[in-house]
């Protein structure tokens, strides 16, 4: 009995060894390959020897977190404790995210924007909308035109699988009210959330992912067509199309699951068939290509991710009015950077898009931006309608010379901007100068 007694502590020892042994070697020789984790997760790194840091406390500080993420199989672990704490609790370890009926997954910004607990009040919304029609109005006479996209929410889109206990209406809500001011006030806008909503039970394929957070692939297309055909009737102009030929039926993916990625855990939800449209666009010759600068969220990175460049002739995409891709891609570049006037004028489209859950901050400070220095200009008279009918009469002059209009389109092909955009900034330098 004693030695059946023995060799269990031995057993046990060796074991308890293991476990603190195994970690290291795997830390070191990564003997078997695991997966990231997913999300908003900024990796640690280690952190250099000096004496100074040493004797500050910095270097033990920073060492401790490294070690403490990046010990061998920490992502295993991880995984295990958030799928312990979802299958006892329905808890989650993902920042605001909210398990909802037959699992579907929510942020919780997403409940608050459908219940209207968000709601940032009529006032701060109709200011917002008066600038914005102002803008609209101003950069018409300069040529270029202002859209509103209203992308739709998870909370309004799949109101019935929300828990009983987030659902408690508060009053109004910022998507309400938007898309009320954006009707009287005549705003360019497109409601692609009415419009989702509208045909959840009859589009072939579903619009929403159950475990993502944004519109579905699918749906993105379908937007992205629409926004296409919209600008081509609000600019009267034919553009190149967005096209597929066939549709792929397959499991989530491409963004469409990113929720349930994010909440890392060590198995994976049932499978969800989604569509999947093979994209292409038609090669536009002889069709036009405005330029266009969209200010959005992230709704926006599925759409850019189908190559849709190629139906303008540049793209400038500033991610909450903060970084610029794709110079962002290459090296670090944010809007604090450029010059907002000429970025302006530099384009024929500018979009404004948003889900409901981002409305209570809509242009992340773009709106404001650009109103006061279109105002400005205005109250020092560079935009009065004298001069913008100045400005048209010296482009006609400059179409009019064909050496002039020559020299222009170098200089339009030198700054890979649009011929447009390059006469209409020239003419406003003469005119000033």
């Amino acid at each position: 009995m004693a030695n059946i007694k023995d060799t269990l502590h031995y057993v046990i020892f060796f074991l308890l060894i293991a476990l603190l042994i195994i970690p290291y070697f795997q830390s070191d020789f990564k003997l078997v390959e695991i997966q990231p984790l997913k999300g908003a997760i900024k990796p640690v790194t280690d952190s250099a020897f000096t004496a100074s840091g040493w004797f500050s406390g910095v270097f033990q500080e920073r060492r401790e977190k490294y070690l403490n993420e990046s010990f061998g199989f920490r992502n295993v672990l991880v995984r295990l404790n958030n799928q312990l704490a979802f299958n006892l609790f329905r808890k989650t370890k993902a920042k605001d995210v909210i398990v909802g009926k037959n699992n579907y997954l929510y942020e919780k910004n997403y409940i608050k924007a459908y219940n209207g607990s968000d709601f940032i009040g009529s006032d701060s919304i109709l200011d917002r909308m008066q600038k914005l029609r102002f803008i609209q109005d101003t950069l018409s006479k300069l040529g270029t035109d202002i859209i509103l996209v209203f992308a739709p929410g998870k909370g309004s889109y799949y109101p019935e699988f929300i828990p009983d206990r987030f659902l408690k209406s508060t009053g109004p809500t910022n998507l309400e009210s938007h898309l009320k001011y954006a009707k009287e006030l005549g705003l360019n806008f497109i409601d692609f959330n009415s419009y989702f909503r509208s045909n959840k039970n009859t589009s072939a394929y579903p619009l929403y992912p159950k475990y993502g957070i944004h519109w579905s692939f699918y749906g993105a297309c379908l937007v992205t067509d629409s926004i296409i055909k919209y600008i081509e009737a609000n600019r009267n102009i034919n553009m190149p199309d967005i096209m597929w030929d066939q549709i792929e039926i397959d499991t989530a993916k491409n963004g469409d699951n990113d929720i349930a990625e994010g909440m890392n855990l060590l198995f994976e939800f049932e499978p969800e068939m989604l569509a999947y449209p093979s994209v292409h666009f038609d090669p536009g010759e002889g069709k036009v290509k405005p330029s266009v600068l969209v200010i959005s969220d992230s709704f926006f990175w599925i759409i850019y991710n189908t190559d849709v460049k190629k139906v303008f002739s540049s793209l400038h995409f500033w991610f909450y009015n903060r970084e610029i891709y794709p110079d962002h891609f290459i090296s670090p570049k944010f809007t604090s950077d450029v010059n907002v006037v000429y970025e302006i004028i530099n384009h024929d489209v500018i979009i404004i898009m948003a889900g409901d859950a981002t409305l209570t901050d809509l242009g992340w400070g773009f709106i404001k931006t650009a109103y006061d220095l279109l105002k400005g200009n205005l109250i020092n008279n560079r935009f009065t309608d004298e001069f913008l009918q100045k400005i048209s009469a010296m482009r006609e002059g400059i179409k009019n010379d064909s050496a002039w209009l020559k020299a222009i389109e170098v200089k339009a092909l030198e700054r890979n901007i649009p011929l447009d955009s390059m006469l209409t900034l020239d003419a406003i330098w003469i005119l000033q100068h």
